[in-house]
């Protein structure tokens, strides 16, 4: 039983110009190879993003509905944000 499936893609051809250069630069043996290996990192970030949701934002919201007092007003996180970039140095606000 076969392992794989062929796929016929369309790519924007800045994207197509990518992998191709990837292949060309010996960084990969195959177009499918690049295609692969970007589809790893996409479920990489995937699982990622859903393990920050569950494991910090949804524990965040629920003590945030047990304890609306803790929450702070949108102009204050504001001002700490703005103050935060301030400190890095990148003056935007």
């Amino acid at each position: 039983m076969r392992s794989t499936q062929q796929m016929s893609i369309t790519l924007p051809l800045e994207m197509a110009a990518l992998v191709k250069a990837k292949v060309a630069a010996g960084e990969y043996a195959s177009e499918s190879e690049v295609i692969r290996d970007g589809l790893r990192v996409l479920l990489a970030r995937d699982r990622a993003m859903e393990d920050w949701l569950r494991d910090e934002v949804i524990p965040a919201a629920t003590a945030l509905e047990a304890q609306p007092a803790r929450g702070l007003p949108a102009e204050q996180v504001r001002e700490h944000m703005a103050a935060r970039r301030q400190r890095k140095g990148t003056g935007n606000a």
